[in-house]
């Protein structure tokens, strides 16, 4: 697990993060808190942006894709209501920080990318810092990983036309998958709970994502 040193310049700015922008807004999942007070967001950015990484906002990582609002991310964490003997799938990696923060609460995170230069350089972080219960792999994130399935829960952070079968089928009886659902101009967030085999939705609140490019989620060029 990453460890924060004491001369950490940026460690007052995630407090003010925690406290200013997730507590604030209703973000009580202690584990979520902690986790969020702890990973380095800055180490996740290019180094142009690194004096935003603690904004109220999304950020660009390459590639068209971007670190979502530390806000948003909370808001899904909380939803999955992690615990440590969970195995987790994360679909879309990204910079790596999301999967970080599942690494600190999780016992065992799969995380895909579709983006090789994304990968590599998530791989680079996660391991710099210490993260040894993460397995990232490059594919379509919306077949999920069906070598490692079932999952306590699913995180898709990237908005997809439907939730895709191939998830649910890959989620744990009782398990929970977040996923932004909508078209190219809004998603709102669903909480999928998988009960008797079926998918239980909960809509929550409004959302902008990315699209999740795969077989079961939009075509290329959306």
């Amino acid at each position: 697990m990453s460890g924060n040193g004491q001369s950490d310049p940026f460690a007052e700015q995630r407090l003010r993060m925690c406290e200013e922008q997730l507590v604030s807004r209703g973000i009580r999942d202690p584990q979520v808190l902690a986790a969020m007070q702890k990973v380095p967001r800055h180490e996740f950015l290019p180094p142009k942006y690194r004096d935003q990484a603690y904004g109220d906002h999304p950020i660009p990582i390459g590639e068209g894709q971007t670190i979502s609002q530390p806000y948003i991310v909370a808001v899904m964490l909380q939803m999955l209501a992690l615990r440590p003997v969970h195995t987790v799938l994360e679909v879309g990696t990204g910079s790596g920080y999301q999967t970080a923060l599942l690494a600190e609460i999780a016992s065992r995170v799969f995380t895909i990318e579709r983006h090789a230069s994304l990968a590599g350089v998530a791989r680079s972080t996660l391991t710099q810092l210490g993260y040894a219960n993460v397995t990232l792999q490059i594919g379509d994130g919306s077949q999920g990983l069906e070598a490692f399935a079932p999952f306590d829960a699913i995180i898709v952070s990237a908005a997809s036309p439907h939730v895709p079968p191939a998830l649910l089928s890959q989620l744990r009886e009782d398990g929970r998958m977040v996923v932004p659902v909508g078209n190219s101009q809004a998603q709102e967030l669903q909480l999928v709970r998988k009960q008797n085999g079926s998918p239980v939705v909960t809509a929550t609140e409004g959302c902008r994502f990315v699209p999740l490019v795969g077989s079961q989620g939009f075509p290329s060029g959306w």
